[in-house]
């Protein structure tokens, strides 16, 4: 696809559509076109470079094997940004952000053990043979909430090596977890957004779930073909076994 073409459909879908002037942060400057009837009209030309500049950084990450975890929780946005990360199998946060999600990794492990445990009970049939019906009761609304904060994330084994934020406006707080962890950061954004919260920003509109959606696939898409080709390392059980023979 041809830049022309993305353009054509970023546009037809809205994304050049900022908020008003009034939100407008000041870092936004530079990636606008102009101002029509008080509301910012975002420079799709810039926006385009913008996404090369974070595909390429999510394809090396899928072609090194990393972890790419999916944020966005804003109720707009959330189903395409769950639909992408489920499509490509990475993890994803849609419904709540849970603070310490990152900073208190220890407690969140913990956690995803207690939900893991309870999902296998279920699947065996252990919670019907084990618990009366009261029990059983308070169990499933443990299980409901722990799979309400935790489901998208429950074969995270580790911190993630890169985060995908739709809105880093609406989640500071994992932005802000990321940054305490250094964990490099891309992030859809509008133009009330503060550019620097991303490493790798693409400023488009965050909110029509079209305009989200086009620029959620070609980064879903890019890191899907780094992580075809992705090769695992050897382990040092195998290494030993080729010294040896």
């Amino acid at each position: 696809m041809t830049n022309q073409n993305l353009i054509d459909r970023l546009f037809a879908a809205g994304a050049h559509f900022g908020f008003k002037k009034s939100r407008r942060h000041p870092s936004m400057k530079p990636y606008l076109f102009g101002t029509k009837d008080g509301t910012d009209v975002i420079d799709l030309e810039r926006s385009i470079a913008l996404l090369e500049e974070a595909k390429a950084a999510i394809k090396t990450a899928g072609m090194d094997g990393k972890t790419v975890l999916f944020v966005g929780t804003k109720d707009e946005i959330a189903k395409q940004v769950r639909e992408q990360a489920e499509k490509i199998g990475v993890p994803f946060v849609t419904n709540r952000w849970v603070g310490g999600m990152l900073t208190n990794w220890t407690e969140i492990r913990k956690r995803l053990g207690r939900l893991a445990d309870l999902i296998a009970q279920g699947e065996s049939g252990e919670l019907e043979r084990k618990y009366t019906k009261k029990e059983r009761v308070i169990i499933t609304r443990e299980l409901n909430k722990l799979m309400h904060n935790f489901g998208g994330i429950r074969t995270l084994e580790k911190l993630p090596d890169m985060m995908l934020i739709v809105d880093p406006r609406h989640d500071h707080l994992a932005v802000a977890e990321a940054r305490e962890k250094n964990i490099p950061v891309i992030a859809i954004m509008s133009s009330d957004n503060n550019i620097k919260s991303a490493d790798y920003p693409v400023v488009q509109n965050d909110t029509l779930r079209a305009s989200v959606d086009i620029a959620l696939s070609e980064l879903a898409q890019a890191y899907a073909e780094g992580k075809a080709s992705f090769v695992p390392k050897p382990t040092s059980l195998n290494n030993r076994r080729r010294i040896t023979r």
